[in-house]
């Protein structure tokens, strides 16, 4: 099987976020996680523990959004300063 984009599904505090997803994401995402589960060796992986890492990586993907961030932080600090 080919390797899935993402790891192992960390346990960690949540904040509760609530989102309607169309049929067919959601459909995608009880399989991805079904596959994900079976290549990590994980019992169950539900599409609410799978949301979180994927916009987190669809992020850290984005250098216009990583760009704009580092940006931001480096005015904010030059304001403290």
């Amino acid at each position: 099987m080919t390797k899935l984009r993402l790891g192992r599904i960390e346990d960690d505090k949540p904040v509760r976020v609530t989102v309607e997803l169309p049929a067919a994401v959601h459909r995608d995402l009880l399989e991805y996680g079904r596959l994900l589960a079976h290549e990590s060796g994980q019992v169950e992986i539900t599409p609410a523990k799978l949301v979180p890492p994927m916009l987190a990586r669809f992020m850290e993907g984005d250098r216009v959004f990583s760009k704009a961030r580092r940006l931001r932080v480096s005015v904010v600090e030059q304001n403290r300063g």
